[in-house]
């Protein structure tokens, strides 16, 4: 394919995502860390990730933006508003952006709220001339991908054009691609379902089995819809590949950061204890503080968020929160249909 894809982000998943892309183009990763780079070009290869030798790497933002007419961040949330406040001078309405960050944007400094909450792609746009901006989601874990397990992904964006070289630059014959116009709804999902990931870590890590998390992963799936619904998004979303389909993945398996941050949680370990053997950003812990904050904005109540924030950030006891939630008023078992 006549294109060359600039990643951003030199983590595990940037990685998986420059070796998927490099079937199809040629791929310049970006990264500060000029090991990173001299390890990508030297060795082709970084973190123990084979890299084919179509992907080169570069310190240099102005050059790579100039060389690349699609770029696809993969950063944790928190960075994207500086990145884009840098790389967004040397990007043009020419340019595809479509990003496969997982979380929300807010400023720590300010109170938490609807007005300041802001989505991967809204973030894009504030800072940047780009216009085709999308982002990609699923249930995508690095490590499967990297082994060339079969699975799926969401490419969503309001541009046809966007979609459509976010599937030639992907897709493969492990690898499908699903296209849709939702793309605040996929970007919620996706942020939203790495809260319930931690919550079925906590579970898993005092000993609970599949009843219990099948549960919690059920009445998760309908405070997400809940939670979507009033900040504008549709269900639709929710319910495909990059809702639930992302939810069950994240939750239920071990090469999860958000469910390993939970289950070392519950075995007792302090956040900041939790961050440094998880390694990478395990971005639902931010995002459950913004969700907790939404919910008391709106007046909603979303018991499952509540009681994984209390757990995660004010120690309250699992056996406590478990024994609410059994109890939690509510005779009805399907209610966001």
């Amino acid at each position: 394919m006549d294109i060359t894809v600039g990643i951003i982000g030199a983590g595990s998943f940037g990685m998986t995502m420059a070796r998927l892309a490099a079937a199809n183009s040629n791929v310049i990763v970006y990264s500060r860390n000029t090991d990173k780079v001299d390890s990508i070009n030297n060795q082709h290869q970084l973190g123990g990730i084979a890299l084919p030798p179509n992907v080169t790497a570069t310190s240099n933002l102005p050059g790579m933006a100039k060389n690349c007419k699609l770029i696809m961040p993969v950063i944790p949330a928190a960075s994207m508003r500086v990145l884009f406040e840098q790389v967004g001078k040397f990007l043009n309405p020419s340019h595809f952006v479509i990003h496969a960050t997982k979380g929300l944007d807010y400023d720590p400094d300010r109170k938490i709220s609807k007005d300041n909450v802001f989505t991967m792609s809204q973030v894009i746009d504030q800072c940047s001339s780009v216009v085709r901006i999308g982002c990609v989601s699923g249930p995508n874990l690095a490590k499967e991908i990297l082994e060339e397990q079969p699975t799926a992904t969401v490419v969503a964006s309001e541009y046809d054009e966007v979609i459509d070289i976010g599937r030639k630059v992907l897709a493969s014959s492990k690898f499908f691609v699903f296209g849709s116009h939702e793309i605040y709804g996929i970007e919620l999902a996706g942020a939203l379902k790495n809260v319930f990931a931690i919550g079925s870590g906590l579970l898993a890590g005092i000993g609970l089995g599949k009843n219990i998390q099948s549960l919690m992963l059920t009445r998760g799936l309908q405070e997400m819809i809940k939670l979507g619904e009033a900040l504008g998004a549709s269900k639709e979303p929710f319910l495909g590949s990059a809702g639930i389909g992302d939810l069950i993945a994240t939750a239920t398996s071990t090469n999860s950061r958000n469910y390993r941050f939970g289950v070392l949680i519950a075995q007792g370990k302090t956040i900041e204890e939790a961050k440094v053997v998880v390694e990478e950003v395990a971005e639902g812990v931010h995002t459950l503080k913004v969700v907790r904050a939404l919910a008391k904005e709106m007046k909603m109540s979303l018991p499952i968020c509540e009681f994984i924030y209390q757990i995660v950030y004010n120690n309250y006891p699992m056996s406590k929160a478990l024994d609410k939630l059994m109890f939690y008023p509510s005779t009805t078992d399907v209610e966001f249909l």
